[in-house]
């Protein structure tokens, strides 16, 4: 091979390969130009196009790199395969009735008294069911914002409240795709990945929830007695809140059957976790029982079950006379699941470890580290460092996808180097970079809730607790030395 340039230069060049289209398509776009983010699949496809017409130039064979770009692949192939486990499992869970049955019932909880502190507790029950905030912050949320309204509560603080359990939700749970991201790009078992965010999310939101139930007390709901009488009445158009709720539990009811035996699939997600069975197996048993269930139980035929396995539940497969009664949101709960539910970040991680393959033929990524890092003696500079790194990434990129495949990639061997547990930087990438995207205007999270709740950034961000919360006592942590874990093997690639 004829390499001739200076490595850290070509390096440079690789990395800006990267930077180039991601401050072009995911900043500038949106921020200056008033126009679409260009959608991240196609940032690391135009990266990965210039990174190996870049070693070509270098004088690699195609042959090279395509080995490479197969060996990082290969890495991916367990989280690729976790994820199409996720769709079936979101799918047959709802055709089984199992996660109807959960809604149904965390509605049915909700209190005028405590709104806030249900607002936070209700979307963590729904978002480690499904191991999806978005998919939280848009049924169970909507719910309880259109509830919140009614009550005369504080929309910013449910929202708040809303947004911070669906994210501490989706971050303790096996099924979210972020968290088995950040676990497989660096290297570290899914469960001790979880385990390790234990330390810093846990008690953030043990303080988040009891200042929710305060604040149910300083900012106590005022109850419409009008509207509540109008709604008993079936006056839909002046207590809309209230009858969307009353529809919404009389949907679910009418849908499907309830039974006990339907907590039994995600009781074989719960004993798999604890005994730390591996979660892709757990995650097929889990589907498989709900299936069965699903045909034992729920008045569906094979061919729905086989259709919700493959494309994800439809509400259209009910009953026809049923169907006519249900109320129209009802689809948004529960359309979704299946094979092609993640087909987003399956396409995502694919496109990234291509990019990151490529680039690993000139060892580009711990050429920058190393050379950006050399003056970090401590081992507290370099895990605030990788939380620095971690909050400006998925700032910049507004996707914790590419913050964890950026920022774990860079930071891993530093890691190794220093001795400390590589779960420790998994869990960094999630304390800022997860925990950030809901407090940034211009991220596509922002846009998301204010286009489900209603509710901007600016209004709520001093109320999403758990993240202004989580995100300094990562950094006290951090220069602390407190929950660090030394390691005693030293990581392959």
């Amino acid at each position: 091979m004829n390499v001739k340039h200076n490595k850290f230069t070509q390096a440079l060049i690789a990395a800006a390969a990267l930077l180039i289209p991601v401050l072009y398509g995911l900043v500038i776009r949106p921020l200056f130009l008033n126009q679409p983010a260009l959608p991240l699949e196609i940032v690391f496809l135009c990266a990965a196009i210039v990174a190996i017409n870049q070693l070509f130039i270098l004088g690699f064979s195609w042959i090279e790199i395509q080995q490479a770009i197969a060996a990082k692949l290969s890495q991916a192939i367990p989280t690729l395969l976790l994820l199409f486990a996720i769709g079936l499992l979101i799918g047959s869970w709802i055709i089984s009735g199992t996660i109807p049955m959960l809604i149904y019932y965390a509605l049915k909880i909700i209190s005028v008294d405590h709104i806030y502190f249900i607002a936070f507790i209700a979307p963590i029950f729904f978002s480690l069911c499904t191991g999806t905030s978005w998919g939280s912050i848009a049924t169970i949320g909507l719910v309880l914002i259109t509830v919140a309204n009614v009550i005369n509560a504080d929309l910013a603080i449910v929202t708040g409240a809303i947004v911070g359990g669906a994210y501490f939700g989706d971050k303790m749970s096996p099924l979210s795709d972020t968290t088995n991201i950040a676990a497989m790009v660096v290297n570290v078992d899914l469960y001790q990945h979880i385990h390790s965010m234990m330390f810093t999310t846990l008690p953030s939101a043990m303080l988040a929830g009891l200042s929710f139930f305060i604040l149910d007390f300083i900012y106590p709901a005022q109850l419409d007695l009008v509207a509540l009488t109008n709604s008993a009445s079936n006056d839909i158009t002046s207590a809309p809140s209230i009858d969307i709720l009353s529809q919404t539990l009389q949907g679910i009811s009418a849908l499907f059957s309830f039974h006990w035996l339907l907590l039994l699939p995600p009781m074989i997600i719960l004993i798999g976790s604890i005994k730390h069975k591996p979660p892709l197996p757990v995650l097929v048993l889990s589907s498989i029982c709900a299936c069965l269930l699903a045909f034992i139980l729920q008045a569906f035929s094979v061919n729905d079950i086989i259709q919700t396995i493959y494309k994800g539940f439809d509400i259209s497969m009910a009953d026809p006379n049923k169907l006519a009664a249900l109320p129209p949101h009802i689809g948004v709960l529960f359309n979704r699941g299946g094979l092609y539910a993640l087909n987003e970040p399956i396409i995502i991680t694919i496109l990234v470890f291509i990019y990151v393959g490529s680039i690993d033929c000139i060892n580009a990524i711990p050429t920058i580290i190393n050379r950006l890092l050399s003056r970090i003696k401590r081992s507290s500079s370099l895990v605030v460092t990788s939380l620095f790194a971690s909050a400006i990434t998925n700032s910049m990129t507004s996707s914790q996808y590419a913050n964890s495949f950026i920022v774990g990639e860079a930071f891993s061997h530093k890691y190794d180097q220093f001795n400390i547990s590589r779960k420790v930087l998994s869990r960094s990438l999630e304390d800022t970079g997860t925990m950030i995207e809901s407090l940034i205007p211009w991220s596509t999270t922002a846009v998301f809730i204010y286009a489900t709740l209603g509710i901007s950034v600016q209004e709520y961000w001093h109320w999403q607790l758990l993240s202004l919360i989580n995100i300094p006592l990562a950094f006290i942590f951090a220069f602390l030395g407190i929950a660090w874990f030394k390691e005693t093997t030293v990581h392959g690639k």
